[in-house]
């Protein structure tokens, strides 16, 4: 008799949304991928697919928080453990602070160093902390493994990583550490298969959605990230501001009398796209807006300018560009800000085909573009599972 397979369960608690899948252990082939969408609004939406695409289960529902999310997500898996026996859960942890990048298994002495560092994410690490002691009360016994956004951003040089503050602050962990870093390693892999050795040197990835950031990578390393301490830093986001001027927070803090509560909210939740268009930060439903609401129009031409600029950054960064790749819930699905980005980057090489951004192809320059433009789909709950899987076989 065969030995029944079990299943690694891989969870990606984002800001408004949680993703998971079910990958087989040895091989890590997908088996039900899913999601919960939409959190902290009246309108939330579960969803859940196996590898042929078949739904399983779509509803609509109310999630006011992750825990709520999370609780949807394990009556589903509970009715399922005779058909998807778990081997192991692994999590998406934005921050595990500076001693802490690699995958590792999660137990007291892990969950108390992150504990310690909530101040560094403090819209991820609680809601992150609050789905692992979850799981380990619903499913004693289970291994579960931490794998930090952090880990690809490791090896940046010392010129990206400090900030031009007081040297004693650095040791106490007050440094670059950059994120998104599962989404650009699974990305670094699709690559192999889409790229040439000669277009492998000088990368720069933008991951775009919810959350916001690029990296420019070097032959493989992260040599600069536009997310900073924390994710809150770089470009425009829907609900975090980016990058301000610190001046702003004193004048906040000192003329307008927020306290350090009021100005996180501020910044985290009703800055961004929310806060230029004025009603709400989904770029799509933006840029149907756009022709009749000068708001909605001025946020979407701030997003795309700060883009350009960043990717113009990088690029002097690398000394250069071979390859620009597209990700993340907008990168992947919207040709048209993909466009309005590119627009004007032609001195870098940079060189749309129209047909192949509108009908979303991998890759979307012209065949004759110096640099090569791709717009390729991530898979974050993939790479959790595959480092999940190495740290429970070792």
């Amino acid at each position: 008799m065969n030995e029944q397979k079990r299943y690694i369960l891989a969870l990606n608690g984002g800001s408004s949304s949680l993703k998971f899948g079910l990958y087989e252990d040895n091989t890590c082939w997908m088996e039900a991928e899913g999601q919960v969408d939409k959190i902290g609004s009246a309108n939330g939406h579960f969803k859940v697919r196996d590898a042929k695409g078949e739904i399983l289960k779509d509803h609509e529902g109310s999630y006011p928080d992750t825990k709520e999310a999370l609780r949807e997500l394990i009556g589903w898996l509970k009715n399922q453990m005779d058909r998807y026996p778990l081997a192991a859960i692994g999590h998406r942890l934005v921050q595990g602070g500076p001693d802490h990048r690699e995958p590792e298994i999660i137990d007291e002495k892990l969950i108390s160093a992150l504990e310690q560092w909530v101040h560094l994410a403090p819209n991820h690490l609680p809601a992150s902390l609050d789905i692992i002691k979850n799981c380990r009360d619903v499913f004693p016994g289970t291994p579960q493994i931490a794998c930090f956004d952090t880990a690809f951003h490791r090896d940046m040089p010392a010129c990206a990583v400090h900030f031009a503050i007081p040297r004693p602050l650095w040791k106490e962990g007050i440094i670059r550490y950059g994120f998104h870093g599962l989404s650009y390693e699974y990305i670094m892999q699709q690559l192999e298969r889409l790229t040439f050795a000669g277009r492998k040197e000088k990368i720069i990835i933008a991951h775009l959605g919810n959350g916001c950031s690029m990296t420019a990578i070097h032959h493989g390393v992260s040599i600069d990230t536009t997310m900073g301490l924390t994710p809150t830093g770089g470009l425009v986001m829907g609900t975090r501001s980016g990058d301000l001027d610190p001046g702003l927070i004193f004048f906040l803090l000192r003329q307008e009398g927020l306290t350090v509560d009021d100005l996180e909210n501020v910044i985290d939740k009703r800055s961004g796209l929310e806060a230029l268009s004025g009603n709400g930060h989904d770029v799509q439903i933006l840029l149907e807006r756009e022709a009749s609401d000068p708001n909605a129009a001025e946020a979407l031409t701030l997003f795309c300018y700060q883009a350009k600029k960043f990717i113009g950054a990088l690029a002097a960064a690398l000394g250069g560009l071979d390859t620009l790749v597209f990700t993340g819930g907008i990168g992947e699905n919207s040709p048209v800000i993909r466009r309005r980005i590119t627009d004007g980057l032609q001195f870098l090489g940079i060189n749309l085909d129209e047909k192949h951004n509108k009908e979303q192809e991998e890759i979307i320059s012209t065949l004759n573009s110096p640099v090569m433009v791709c717009a390729i789909k991530t898979n974050e709950e993939r790479m959790i599972a595959s480092h999940t899987r190495d740290l429970i076989t070792k």
